[in-house]
């Protein structure tokens, strides 16, 4: 690991280090989010956890060495109940994540830290995050909480994605299966399952779209995939990859730029 990557790692520096840190008039910190539940017979379980710390890693890299912004451990497992029927996932409560995201919070706010971006991969626990964000700005009145989802306005990902993939945020497929592949193909099986699609939905509604059903997992698949996983590739990834890091590094930036919403 370069000196770079480590000064921006809140748990490798030591205590008066995060004191000058928070100190600083638009100190940051990103927590990453994500969760450890199936993603198909060919996925890891912590694919989404391994998404969001490594894009946020790729960001940090690029970003200018001066600005005060750290990223915390990120917090694997998740809120991921729709998955528990599939061997392997692990899930904790939506009380439960409150709790931490609340305690977490307030200890920051306390050491002097101005804003707290809760940065999501899991499309599970968005509104989970956003109603957490919430409560801990409540108790923390002085921490600014921006609580986001990874894939969220994402501009480009129309020009390499099917539509039926972004409008229902389908679940271990040509999207997640490519990024994989560009991140740590070590990690991706040999299968490339394809069932699940939301044919039977009624029309209008979706899976995680505008209008979304509070679907399981068995409702929808037997391997676990929600979607088409066989036209994955590395080169796809790779164009995902740098689509995600342009949008965080552009929006990251334009956040340590600005005094908002204490001008």
């Amino acid at each position: 690991m370069n000196h770079k990557s480590i000064r921006n790692q809140y748990e490798y520096l030591s205590w008066t280090e995060i004191s000058n840190f928070a100190a600083q008039k638009r100190s940051t910190i990103i927590w990453p989010f994500g969760a450890v539940e199936q993603h198909g017979p060919h996925l890891p379980l912590a694919t989404d956890s391994i998404f969001v710390d490594e894009i946020v890693n790729d960001v940090l890299k690029i970003l200018p060495e001066e600005l005060p912004l750290l990223k915390i451990p990120t917090q694997y497992i998740g809120f991921s109940p729709e998955h528990l029927s599939f061997d392997g996932t692990l899930s904790i409560s939506s009380d439960l994540i409150t709790s931490i995201i609340l305690e977490i919070g307030k200890q920051l706010s306390e050491m002097g830290f101005k804003r707290l971006i809760l940065l999501n991969g899991h499309g599970g626990q968005i509104s989970l995050l956003n109603t957490a964000a919430r409560e801990l700005r409540k108790i923390a009145p002085n921490l600014n909480i921006f609580p986001c989802f990874i894939w969220s306005g994402v501009k480009g990902l129309n020009e390499l994605l099917p539509q039926n993939e972004i409008v229902n945020g389908l679940h271990a497929s040509l999207a997640e299966t490519s990024l994989m592949l560009a991140i740590k193909p070590e990690l991706v099986g040999v299968e490339r399952p394809f069932e699940g699609f939301s044919q039977n939905i009624p029309e209008g509604w979706s899976l995680e779209g505008d209008s979304p059903t509070a679907w399981m997992t068995n409702d929808l698949s037997k391997s676990g995939v929600i979607g088409d996983s066989r036209g994955a590739n590395e080169k796809l990834g790779n164009d995902l990859r740098k689509l995600l890091v342009k949008h965080w590094y552009k929006l990251f930036l334009s956040l340590m730029s600005s005094d908002w919403p204490n001008e």
